[in-house]
């Protein structure tokens, strides 16, 4: 039985440069760095000799999970990837939605710090979010993220 979130994680290609951007673009707060490359790590993903750099993240409005983080980014520096078309509409693509209470604001500071957005940001006019606004932006890695300003109560 699933009791709880424990996290969600990204695989990066750099985790220097994710960090910077879930730090200290988005605001995310880094709550521990490690390497993984025990042997139960291959076992667990299936590559032998398998290195990973691993960055764990949480918000501070977040009410926790038993991890004590919210998202963990990974780069497999073995065996190293190849970048995946990441296309909302392929099969296996994620992407991850934060709140956000101004979207228009938000929107302005992240594009100023030269994030791409897949459009502007769009009012929602049907469904159980309607009366909000969403965006989609991409981070380094093309990995989809959504903001959503819940409409008011």
């Amino acid at each position: 039985m699933i009791v709880n979130l424990f996290h969600f994680s990204f695989t990066v290609s750099n985790i220097e440069r994710s960090i910077e951007f879930y730090r200290d673009i988005l605001g995310l707060k880094l709550v521990h760095r490690m390497t993984h490359d025990q042997p139960y790590t291959s076992t667990q993903v299936g590559f032998e000799n398998a290195y990973l750099k691993v960055a764990l993240f949480t918000l501070d409005s977040f009410p926790g999970t038993p991890s004590g983080h919210l998202l963990e980014l990974i780069e497999y520096v073995n065996p190293r990837g190849e970048p995946t078309d990441t296309s909302t509409n392929r099969p296996g693509a994620a992407h991850m939605a934060f709140q956000v209470s101004d979207l228009r604001a938000e929107y302005q500071r992240l594009k100023g710090l030269g994030v791409r957005f897949k459009s502007e940001p769009v009012y929602i006019t049907a469904g159980r979010n309607e009366g909000g606004y969403t965006v989609y932006f991409l981070d380094p890695d093309n990995i989809t993220l959504e903001m959503v300003q819940p409409r008011e109560a």
